[in-house]
């Protein structure tokens, strides 16, 4: 590669860095943490050859070069990705049964929702056609297509997918004992006598809610299909974002037909082979913790999208598999590891050097979630740690003494000031009238510095070690002992995340070894079932995406006693705190959300009310603040084609990307950037 093209290119890398550093920006759906809950990310992948040739003259040239257009390769037709399965594999192929990506990526691609995104973020057709409110959000009314059919896993059709579908569907998320509570904050907060039913049906036994018809539910919730293409939900009040709902989970249909055949107690663990598919592709393969294959649906609704023939997902479990994988051409993407990367930038001459490319800012906010009810391995109260993080000086000791610097260059070498976040909630999903993101706002009723960019702005050492001793002191009259034993579990085997919890041990130990110790342990095959079931971990880092457009996806999420509160329930272990301290924090925190969620009249009041109560989680270091995820990899995707929002599950279809069999460059990013960001091509 010659000098001429190794600088160009070197000044492109540090022109993005420069552009993420101002722009504070952040977000993929891969986690600097061990694991991320039942989610991942089906994130594509590459090798072949790196698309530069040398010209006549003696200087590389490029097709960015020589006129503007991309990699000159062709269309890929069968797809080749990845997942992560570190925290164990799928644990149920219905969307409605879970709140993981990963698990969302099957409904995703396997279903048709009422209404997708296109690659700006803007809501557009899906099965319904139509779609508005004319009560200002009291009541919304979605015209649906009459051509959407089911097929089974060969292809076959076997039903016709009508607004029934989406009855049958959320009786199941409301029914307690079917759904076992998942996904329900959304309609909860939403829908007409969604909590009614809810908890009219965790009131009755188990067989009596699993044999009872939709009767009741019609009777006592806000929806209906007045004839089989029209259907409308009934709101609590007027809200204005009902619409961005129909992209999740909790609005996806589930046919009656698919349930007869399984039985109510088959629908959770049902095979590939029995599920209903009206999306664009049918799972054709599924070896769990292997591979997964989804094959083009010929029935698919959308004769005009591009579709691929087949999208092959390999299971990974350790976090550099897939720069392996993409070394042998067996994936067309790949996220690199901290290795790879420091490889390829330190070497201009390394085949890869001119394909770098940063992934784009997605929706997903991280941050350390504290286990408030820790158990040890016998099954009994951890009182040394559970004293401890009740104890307000000890979690803001971290908060404020922690520097995660290190931390964020495992991720991102480039630029790790990208990665910074201080809010709980993700950018983009509030703006107030004047144009400021509510993000931001939260930041202003944060104690926190302005920053040039270059240093973490939260860390301060000299903060950090007041709190620290203040903790001491208090804790040790408590008769808590010292150092404080912090619990932290990898995947067993994982490599990656053995380097990435070797720098979180060193950057809790930096607060003194004395204070902290930092254990790294491990499980064999799901954190779920070995970790956060037994309640052993002190923490978690976790990245959460909105499931809707608005901030109370997030905020409602830490709600002290709410079976919704999906973050309360799995993570904090609230319901088994018995310190008053740490109940008092948590019941103030959710009277000031709910203060929030009834204010529906004035936007800019309800985002400031949520605000408020964001600050009060935030300053008391109720949850830490931890990344974005901003990456390089090495792909044949051009990203900005894809589907995007900051909500939804839209943004994990494989549907209209634009895909090359020769490896995108650098510089073909930078074009596809510029080109988005101008409004198209």
């Amino acid at each position: 590669m010659k000098k001429k093209k190794v600088a160009k290119i070197l000044a492109i890398l540090l022109a993005t860095a420069m552009l993420a550093t101002g722009c504070g920006n952040g977000g993929t759906e891969s986690s600097s943490a061990s694991e991320a809950g039942d989610s991942g990310s089906e994130s594509a992948a590459v090798s072949e050859e790196s698309g530069s040739e040398e010209a006549e003259g003696g200087e590389e040239s490029t097709p960015a070069d020589e006129g503007g257009e991309a990699t000159a390769g062709e269309p890929i037709k069968d797809f080749k990705t990845w997942t992560s399965v570190s925290g164990g594999d799928l644990s149920t192929l219905i969307c409605q049964h879970s709140e993981g990506t990963d698990v969302g990526t099957v409904g995703a691609n396997c279903l048709s929702p009422l209404l997708e995104f296109d690659n700006y973020g803007s809501l557009v057709p899906a099965v319904a056609t139509e779609w508005g409110t004319e009560d200002e959000g009291l009541t919304w009314t979605f015209h649906l297509r009459d051509d959407i059919i089911y097929v089974d896993v060969n292809g076959n059709e076997i039903g016709k997918c009508t607004a029934q579908d989406w009855i049958t569907s959320l009786e199941w998320i409301l029914n307690f004992h079917k759904n076992a509570g998942l996904n329900t904050s959304m309609p909860v907060s939403t829908i007409a006598g969604a909590q009614e039913y809810y908890d009219y049906t965790k009131g009755l036994s188990e067989e009596e809610a699993k044999t009872m018809d939709n009767s009741k539910f019609l009777e006592m919730v806000g929806i209906e299909a007045p004839d089989d293409y029209t259907l409308i939900y009934h709101c609590l009040d007027k809200v204005a974002y009902f619409d961005t709902l129909a992209t999740g989970s909790c609005l996806y249909p589930m046919p009656q037909g698919m349930i007869d055949k399984v039985g109510v107690d088959g629908v959770v663990g049902i095979s590939n082979e029995d599920y209903w598919y009206s999306g664009p592709y049918r799972l054709t393969t599924f070896v769990p913790n292997n591979e997964r294959v989804y094959t083009r649906n010929e029935s698919y609704w959308d004769k005009d999208c591009t579709l691929f023939d087949t999208v092959t997902v390999k299971m990974i479990e350790s976090g550099d598999r897939d720069d392996e994988l993409w070394e042998t051409g067996e994936v067309d993407h790949t996220e690199l590891s901290t290795a790879k990367l420091t490889t390829i930038i330190n070497d201009p001459s390394n085949q890869w050097y001119g394909n770098l490319a940063e992934t784009r800012v997605a929706k997903f906010s991280y941050a350390l979630l504290f286990n408030y009810f820790k158990l040890d391995k016998d099954g009994n109260p951890d009182e040394n740690w559970n004293k401890a993080v009740a104890n307000d000086a000890f979690r803001l000791s971290l908060y404020w003494g922690l520097d995660l610097s290190n931390i964020w260059y495992l991720t991102n070498q480039v630029n790790p000031m990208s990665l910074e976040n201080l809010a709980y909630t993700s950018q983009n999903l509030g703006v107030f009238s004047d144009g400021k993101d509510y993000v931001n706002r939260v930041i202003e009723l944060l104690d926190i510095p302005e920053g040039d960019g270059t240093k973490p702005r939260r860390y301060n050492q000299e903060k950090g070690e007041q709190y620290k001793q203040q903790a001491m002191e208090e804790l040790g009259a408590e008769g808590v002992t010292f150092p404080i034993q912090i619990d932290y579990f990898i995947k067993a085997g994982d490599q990656t995340s053995l380097d990435s919890a070797t720098i979180y041990k060193e950057t809790f130990e930096a607060l003194g070894t004395d204070y902290v110790n930092f254990n790294i342990n491990t499980y064999v095959s799901s954190a779920a079932d070995e970790v956060r079931k037994p309640q052993l971990q002190s923490f978690d880092v976790i990245g959460w995406g909105a499931d809707f457009g608005d901030v109370s996806n997030f905020v409602n999420q830490g709600f002290y006693n709410d079976d919704a509160a999906i973050y309360s329930v799995e993570r904090f272990n609230l319901d088994d705190v018995t310190d008053e301290h740490v109940i008092e924090q948590w019941e103030e925190y959710t009277r000031l959300g709910r203060l929030a969620n009834a204010e529906t009249g004035d936007k800019d009041k309800r985002l400031e009310a949520f605000a408020q109560a964001e600050a009060y989680l935030v300053n008391n270091a109720m949850v830490i603040p931890w990344n974005y995820n901003v990456k390089w990899q090495l792909t044949k995707v051009n990203d900005y084609s894809k589907m995007y929002a900051a909500y939804g599950n839209s943004d994990i279809v494989y549907k209209n990307w634009e895909t090359s069999t020769v490896p995108y460059t650098t510089e073909d990013y930078e074009r596809f950037k510029a080109e988005y960001e101008a409004g198209g091509k």
